[in-house]
C-alpha cells in the first residue's frame, strides 16, 4: 500500500510541476523524480541523442517544451541495421533516414541508463553534452526522467 501512496504522491508531483511548467517561462530538467531534479537545462529546444548498444548507430530526435509538454518534431536514424527497419515516410537523405514520428506530445520521457553503453547525450545552443556530465554517471538499469519545468 505505501507504494501506491509513493506513486499517486510522485505522480500528483510531477501533475503539480507540468501545470506550473506550462504557465511559466520554461526550460527542461533532469532528475530521478520531479522532487529530485539534478539538472535544469535553460532552453526549450533540444535534441535527444544516443547510440544504438548493438548496432553503434546514432538516433536523434529534436524536442521543444510547448504548453508545458515534450513536443517532438522530427528524428533521425544514421544508418540502419537488424531490428532499426525506418518507419513508413523515412526519407533517406545523406545516409541518415529522417521522419516524423507518429506520437508527438509527452509530458515526460523516461530514459534508461547503463554504464555498459554509450550515454545519452543532449544538444541544445549547438553544443551535445553527455548526462554523465549533466548528472553523473549511471548505475546499471538505472532510470532518469526529463521533463519540462519553470525557470522561475
Amino acid at each position: 500500500m505505501l507504494g501506491v501512496a509513493v506513486a499517486t504522491a510522485a505522480s500528483g508531483a510531477l501533475a503539480a510541476l507540468l501545470w506550473h511548467a506550462a504557465r511559466t517561462p520554461a526550460g527542461v530538467c533532469i532528475g530521478t523524480a520531479p522532487a529530485t531534479v539534478q539538472a535544469r537545462v535553460p532552453t526549450t529546444a533540444f535534441t535527444l541523442a544516443w547510440m544504438h548498444s548493438v548496432e553503434k548507430i546514432r538516433w536523434e530526435e529534436d524536442y521543444r517544451v510547448e504548453a508545458g509538454k515534450l513536443v517532438l518534431s522530427a528524428a533521425r536514424v544514421r544508418g540502419s541495421g537488424a531490428g532499426m527497419e525506418p518507419p513508413e515516410g523515412a526519407a533517406l537523405r545523406d545516409g541518415v533516414w529522417e521522419y516524423r514520428p507518429a506520437q508527438t506530445e509527452f509530458p515526460m520521457l523516461r530514459l534508461t541508463r547503463s554504464p555498459y553503453t554509450s550515454d545519452y547525450e543532449m544538444c541544445w545552443d549547438a553544443q551535445c553534452r553527455e548526462f554523465t556530465t549533466l548528472v553523473g554517471r549511471p548505475g546499471a538499469g538505472e532510470t532518469i526522467d526529463v521533463f519540462p519545468c519553470p525557470f522561475d
